[in-house]
């Protein structure tokens, strides 16, 4: 079996499916998926650091600073000094950010939801374990 195809179809269908949720939760909200996903992480992960970010999405370190400072700017995210590490910050949603947070999340449910509609429950449950057994062979080494 060619593995470039199937990875070729992973892409596209990914990029399909973030086009999509993006463009419904920019049109009911004016936030972006990837602002959505920043949002998420800083909210589940206790005591958030730019590191942390780092590390769920594997991007730069760079990129992710950009980020937040956006989210810092538009008043849902803030940085307040780390209790034992001063050069560090730990990232808080904003009441606002957990609002945004919280209209969101039933938005991308719904929409990923009708988008994956066509396919069986059984088929999307074994492409979510296949994409988890993936994810967790590229990351065993990225520690």
């Amino acid at each position: 079996m060619r593995v470039t195809p199937v990875f070729v179809d992973l892409v596209r269908v990914e990029t399909r499916l973030y086009n999509a949720v993006s463009a419904r939760l920019r049109d009911e909200l004016g936030i972006g998926l990837g602002q959505f996903e920043f949002l998420e992480i800083v909210d589940r992960v206790r005591g958030c650091r730019v590191q942390d970010l780092v590390g769920e999405l594997a991007i730069t370190v760079g990129a992710v600073s950009k980020a937040v400072d956006r989210l810092v700017a538009t008043g849902w995210c803030v940085r307040e000094a780390h209790p034992q590490d001063r050069r560090s910050s730990v990232l808080k949603l904003t009441p606002e950010g957990e609002e945004r947070l919280a209209a969101a999340r039933p938005i991308v449910e719904a929409e990923l939801a009708a988008l994956t509609a066509g396919v069986s429950r059984e088929d999307l449950a074994r492409v979510a374990e296949t994409m988890a057994a993936l994810r967790a062979n590229l990351e065993k080494d990225a520690s």
